[in-house]
């Protein structure tokens, strides 16, 4: 029988798909519910939950050095940046001042980090969209740079590097060199990529005008990082609120005009090799000296004290066995991480425990506007926005 036109409108109704959580795309554990007019987004529903751990809560129960190595597993792409949120956050409460050498240490480690970060996204993203090549080269030099971070810990990713009072160790004799040589030769890597990437035609269509964010909406979603840069707002927490050395440093922070997938791509690549230019300032301002604070309080005695002071081996006992005690206060102290503010709220009660920690991480912010910024695209563009937003899920879900 045929239908007349009135009633064939009412057959052709939306039909909702699941999108992930096995999908390759999904870049972890994401379960999107996509409610669907043909090949055209209605509604994006996102579903989180499945990673869920309780860190914030297991932290509750662990002493102040026992949270640290938590922090690593929640963004695994940006590991020792989540640990300097912490660390700071710690020597806020504790008033604990930290030497300079240790200082550019750590922001060399997160220099390297926001690099390891952005070339997993521009790769990954890339690869989502059909680009295979551009990933390949990207794990190529994150390899070298997972080098630096097992030559000072011992581990490729979940370092537990930085430490409350300073870093763990220092620095292996010829690691500041081979850092130089990695920044000499890795910005003909970024342009072999962006050679690949940047004017090819096919990028271009799928990023351009895809994912749009005005500056008001940005603001509105509580974007950071690139998300907001994207959309034009020159806000970066390493120059509007400095921590560690960044005042000291020469750098431009990268802002995008149109709000699309195009231009936070292009910014990734830019910080990428303004990076590049903050760790060449810190090998040329760094000196020999401590690499953590002399408060055995906060930070344990080196092993040639242990052997040559009782005194030294007892604060190295209690540190190890119940670790150090904080007293009454409370702070959020924020990061500029490569995927946006993230920070830590942490309140002490002066004993060894944090008695709260809330951690506030940018993807979750980010992942809530997926479904503004996929309606009207087709399922493709899904793919692509998931990438440009640079969505790990350890952090969201937590």
């Amino acid at each position: 029988m045929l239908l007349k036109k009135n009633e064939l409108n009412t057959e052709l109704k939306n039909f909702t798909i699941n999108f992930g959580p096995q999908h390759p795309a999904a870049h972890g554990v994401l379960r999107l519910i996509l409610e669907l007019d043909g090949e055209v987004i209605k509604r994006a529903d996102a579903h989180i939950g499945l990673l869920h751990r309780g860190t914030e809560k297991l932290i509750e129960y662990k002493n102040y050095l026992q949270a640290m190595p938590y922090f690593d597993r929640l963004d695994y792409v940006s590991m020792l940046c989540q640990e300097h949120a912490y660390c700071l956050a710690v020597e806020k409460i504790g008033s604990i001042s930290i030497p300079e050498r240790a200082k550019i240490i750590r922001v060399i480690f997160s220099e390297i980090t926001r690099i390891l970060n952005h070339l997993l996204a521009v790769g990954c993203h890339a690869m989502d969209v059909g680009a295979m090549t551009p990933f390949l080269w990207a794990f190529e030099e994150r390899e070298k740079l997972m080098e630096f971070y097992e030559r000072v810990s011992g581990a490729r990713m979940h370092a537990a590097y930085f430490r409350p009072g300073g870093v763990t160790s220092d620095l292996p004799l010829g690691m500041l060199d081979d850092i130089f040589l990695f920044v000499e030769q890795f910005n003909l890597r970024l342009d072999e990529i962006e050679e690949m990437l940047t004017g090819n035609r096919i990028w271009k269509e799928r990023l351009v005008d895809i994912g749009i964010v005005s500056a008001q909406r940005a603001i509105d979603w509580g974007f950071s990082g690139v998300m907001l840069r994207g959309s034009g707002i020159p806000w970066d927490l390493r120059k509007n609120q400095p921590y560690e050395i960044y005042d000291d440093l020469k750098f431009t922070i990268p802002v995008g005009n149109s709000g699309d997938c195009y231009d936070r791509y292009l910014i990734r690549v830019e910080e990428m090799r303004q990076s590049l230019k903050i760790i060449y300032q810190c090998l040329l301002k760094i000196q020999t000296g401590p690499i953590k604070s002399d408060d055995y309080k906060y930070s344990p005695p080196s092993r040639f004290e242990l052997k040559n002071s009782m005194e030294a081996l007892i604060h190295h006992f209690k540190y190890f066995t119940e670790g150090f005690v904080l007293p009454h206060g409370e702070t959020y102290t924020a990061i500029e991480a490569p995927k946006g503010e993230f920070g830590v709220y942490l309140i002490s009660n002066n004993t060894e425990k944090p008695y709260r920690c809330k951690i506030k991480a940018p993807g979750f912010g980010h992942l809530q506007a997926l479904d503004e910024m996929s309606k009207g695209h087709m399922i493709a563009d899904v793919v692509t926005i998931i990438g440009t937003q640079d969505i790990v899920f350890g952090e969201i879900d937590r």
